[in-house]
């Protein structure tokens, strides 16, 4: 009788994941604007201009060692709280220049991301993804927002391909956590380093010139158009920052096949205590 009774809370849950149509990637709201006040209200009447990225700065630097992350050591860094505490009231409307929403919203992701690992939240498995994507919300400048929103509804629309290399979604797979924040003045160089950096990483990319074979990231399948609408293929976006000479050319050709590498969901660093 229990294990009827769990089938059936299962197949309910399922009945309910597909009816809100989850996918790590697909969301018809990318196309909307970037704007987050569509996005559910909460109140801020004390919003502050500029979050304090030096805090945040601080608390990676000391914490974040190679893309492993210390998060026993953030839990108890007051720095993050004060920085959380000063996402909350940021003033969204004086983010005027496209540097400033990358480099903010980044910042506030990743920030989000390490929160809900210290809050016990976890993307392991199927359901704690869907739970940690897309149920938990968090409030930023007096809005509402899950990280697939923040994702598809704020970051994409931006039309940054690169920003699949800097938010970091707590795994293994994910392109490693810098040991800075990013900022307006320095955003466009730290993009273009981290996608150097994710794409000629043999853990997350292999290129066989010899088999015309590339193994390539579940991000470039999962995020195909925002590549394609950059550079009109995943193999061409590849092309631009892979170094070696013979695969570029056999990229800029298509004339490689294709296949993703499992997707490695386990915590990337340090779990946090209790």
């Amino acid at each position: 009788m229990q294990d009827i009774k769990h089938s059936l809370m299962a197949m309910i849950f399922g009945l309910l994941i597909a009816a809100m149509g989850f996918s790590h990637a697909d969301d018809d709201t990318a196309n909307q604007p970037p704007s987050s006040k569509s996005l559910s209200t909460t109140s801020n009447s004390l919003a502050i201009q500029t979050p304090a990225h030096h805090l945040f700065d601080g608390v990676l630097h000391d914490h974040v060692i190679g893309g492993e992350v210390d998060y026993p050591g953030i839990a108890k860094d007051k720095r993050f709280n004060t920085y959380l505490e000063q996402l909350q009231k940021a003033d969204l409307d004086s983010l005027s220049s496209k540097q400033q929403q990358l480099a903010f919203w980044i910042n506030t992701y990743n920030a989000l991301v390490i929160k809900a690992i210290l809050d016990g939240g976890s993307p392991a498995t199927f359901f704690g993804r869907v739970s940690f994507f897309k149920l938990t919300h968090h409030d930023i400048g007096g809005r509402r927002i899950t990280l697939h929103e923040l994702e598809h509804r704020i970051l994409i629309p931006l039309q940054e391909p690169r920003i699949h290399f800097a938010i970091v979604c707590a795994s293994r797979s994910c392109p490693q956590l810098r040991s800075e924040a990013f900022t307006a003045t320095k955003v466009e160089e730290q993009l273009e380093q981290n996608a150097q950096s994710f794409i000629n990483d043999t853990s997350r990319n292999r290129f066989d010139h010899k088999k015309r074979l590339v193994l390539i990231s579940k991000i470039f399948d999962w995020f195909e158009k925002d590549f394609k609408k950059h550079s009109g293929s995943v193999q061409h976006y590849l092309a631009r920052y892979v170094q070696n000479s013979d695969i570029t050319q056999g990229l800029s050709n298509n004339s490689y096949q294709t296949k993703f590498l499992e997707y490695d969901w386990r915590l990337n660093g340090t779990p946090p205590e209790g």
